[in-house]
């Protein structure tokens, strides 16, 4: 089973993975697999981003995973794209400002980030791409806490029990649209 863990850049994902992976988990870091497998179309160097070719990309995990039937979790914001299962990472904008500024983002690459989350962009994405789909709030929480939450979810997913899960993590949970500076 591949089971994506997306959201806005910024919202713990590759923190939620390193620990995931601690656990056993099987884990791609679709990003860093992009770039070192040259899977792009294009440099955007305005954005300072590379620009995915998602069929190769696709293809590629499909290669990785093979007939695998464990497991494994993407690491990216465009994990929605290839998995069924999503859980989607939030923050609150203020937070997400502060992480963003730590990681010396732009000021213009800060505020298109934020503004996605607050128009759940990732969201609506997951929702119109993926069969399931789960949110999970990491405002001023650690990895680990995070963990225990998408822990749950994935017992829940595999084990067909997914109805109270479903109900505890829904999609449309926050709303931080009056919060776009």
């Amino acid at each position: 089973m591949i089971i994506g863990l997306t959201g806005t850049p910024g919202t713990g994902k590759t923190s939620v993975c390193r620990v995931l992976e601690a656990h056993g988990y099987r884990v791609i870091h679709m990003n860093d697999l992009i770039k070192s497998e040259h899977l792009y179309s294009e440099v955007d160097e305005e954005r300072d981003t590379v620009v995915a070719d998602m069929d190769r990309v696709f293809s590629r995990v499909c290669e990785l995973v093979g007939d695998d039937e464990g497991v494994t979790i993407l690491d990216s914001h465009m994990a929605h794209h290839i998995a069924d299962v999503v859980i989607v990472l939030r923050t609150a904008p203020s937070e997400l400002t502060q992480r963003l500024k730590a990681r010396n983002y732009s000021e213009s690459k800060v505020q298109e980030n934020v503004e996605a989350e607050c128009l759940d962009v990732i969201l609506v994405e997951s929702v119109e791409w993926c069969q399931k789909v789960y949110e999970v709030d990491t405002t001023g929480r650690h990895a680990e806490d995070v963990v225990e939450d998408v822990e749950n979810i994935i017992s829940a997913v595999l084990s067909g029990d997914d109805a109270l899960i479903c109900e505890q993590y829904k999609p449309g949970s926050f709303d931080w649209s009056e919060d776009i500076f």
